[in-house]
């Protein structure tokens, strides 16, 4: 099906925006909240923003879409993260309307804290309990063959939310940031988007509600995005967006022009052959809280092109195995576990290099007991242990002493291979046939 062009929402003026009543107060938000955070009650200085863009200070933290460091064992401090960046904490009284309004249980990644920020979630809940649509959309930006088990946490939650609320889910592939990015040749980056969608359809999703884009591909076949683009575009000046990003002198234009390539699904008339009325439609995202800047923006920007600011889930970072001052990448083959990893593998990446929250001899573990919250491992279990139960027993274990690190890390990997192969074995079942479904321009089937 061809994409076909829309006409454009008829623009509003700005108008002074009143403070989200769930959002941290005095905190801006929006294309100049990366500078104006960083002033608030307190003056801008070189410690908080590295290049322009933001950092979160705990004795040396850094987080933005393309760094994430912390100088600390327990990594990143999330509480004073969503005070700089003005978002607002998932407490028990948001998880306890979401599960009233869907009679579920909410996901272990919400219970455990994992998705822990969120922008305008409790909209997104009263649209479900006003039987009203909304779609949902996240992404990839392909910068290497295999995802790693990192790469899984916003697709898990996804998959998750699409099947207990029923609306469309669109995944972008940044094949044109990597591309800009890691100085890789176009047609590579187009193959890697290929084999990252492999391994997000791997994961279980529906493709009667699912639609999956490169942008180097589908901007040329769709107008509808071109067109959104540049009207975000028209919306940031470069100013804005060098302190949003810290874009230099030195940069190329394709670097500064991007964001406006990122924002724009999140306009519902991006995609015209799924929402077809003119109506705007609301926009829940699901990400890493690394990529917040792009929607801080984005948010911004949408009430004047005359469409809602899209809510926002926010997850936390999936440590390197080396420990969580760094986040688990795939530009570092000893930090990740891989999608491709053999049993093998698994085994002896997270035995030799996951960072241990143990003491330094039996005696004294057994003794003083260890530390789960610094612990690579126990991690591990955070993230993928499905069962509440048994995490709270290994970690009530662990700090009393009665679990050693080399039994942990063998809960680890008892729980983490079996994952990795179930997600090959399904992965190796896809046909080109499966894949291009996913791909093709097509209305989606959902509730609304």
């Amino acid at each position: 099906m061809q994409c076909t062009r829309v006409r454009a929402s008829k623009s509003v003026h700005q108008t002074p925006r009143n403070m989200d009543k769930t959002e941290s107060p005095g905190v801006a938000e929006g294309v100049d909240a990366l500078t104006l955070n960083n002033v608030n009650d307190e003056k801008l200085d070189k410690d908080k923003v590295a290049n322009g863009v933001e950092a979160t200070e705990n004795e040396g933290d850094i987080v933005d879409p393309w760094n994430v460091t912390s100088s600390t064992d327990e990594g990143i401090d999330y509480d004073k993260l969503i005070k700089r960046f003005g978002s607002s904490k998932i407490d028990e009284e948001l998880i306890a309307r979401f599960e009233k309004i869907t009679g579920n249980p909410v996901h272990h990644f919400l219970r455990r804290g994992i998705f822990f920020s969120h922008r305008d979630f409790h909209t997104i809940l009263t649209l479900k309990e006003q039987g009203k649509p909304f779609y949902l959309y996240t992404g990839r930006g392909p910068s290497s063959g295999s995802l790693h088990i990192g790469h899984l946490i916003p697709f898990y939650m996804a998959k998750w939310l699409q099947e207990t609320f029923d609306v469309p889910l669109v995944i972008q592939l940044t094949d044109d940031e990597k591309s800009l990015w890691k100085d890789l040749k176009v047609e590579e980056a187009i193959k890697l988007a290929y084999e990252n969608a492999k391994d997000i359809i791997a994961i279980g999703f529906d493709p009667e509600k699912t639609f999956i884009f490169n942008d180097f591909e589908f901007i040329g076949k769709c107008p509808a995005m071109y067109q959104n683009m540049v009207r975000i575009q028209k919306c940031v000046t470069f100013n804005q967006v060098k302190g949003i990003f810290g874009f230099g002198d030195s940069d190329i234009i394709g670097k500064i022009s991007f964001p406006a390539v990122q924002a724009a699904p999140a306009l519902s008339s991006t995609f015209p052959f799924i929402f077809t009325s003119k109506k705007p439609v609301h926009c829940l995202i699901p990400c890493a809280i690394d990529q917040d800047p792009y929607f801080r923006m984005t948010r911004d920007v949408a009430p004047r092109l005359g469409f809602p600011k899209c809510a926002l889930l926010h997850s936390s970072f999936f440590p390197a195995l080396q420990g969580a001052k760094s986040k688990m990448s795939a530009s570092d083959n000893n930090s990740a576990v891989f999608l491709t990893d053999t049993p093998k593998q698994i085994k002896n990446k997270i035995n030799k290099y996951a960072f241990s929250g143990g003491r330094a001899t039996v005696e004294e573990h057994r003794k003083l007991g260890g530390n789960p919250d610094v612990d690579v491992a126990f991690q591990l279990l955070k993230f993928f242990l499905e069962d509440d139960t048994r995490l709270e027993e290994v970690r009530t274990a662990y700090i009393k002493g009665e679990l050693l690190t080399g039994e942990l890390k063998k809960l680890a990997i008892e729980v983490v291979s079996p994952i990795v192969e179930e997600h090959q074995k399904v992965r190796k079942a896809l046909t080109d046939e499966a894949v291009a479904k996913f791909f093709e321009i097509r209305p989606l089937k959902f509730a609304h």
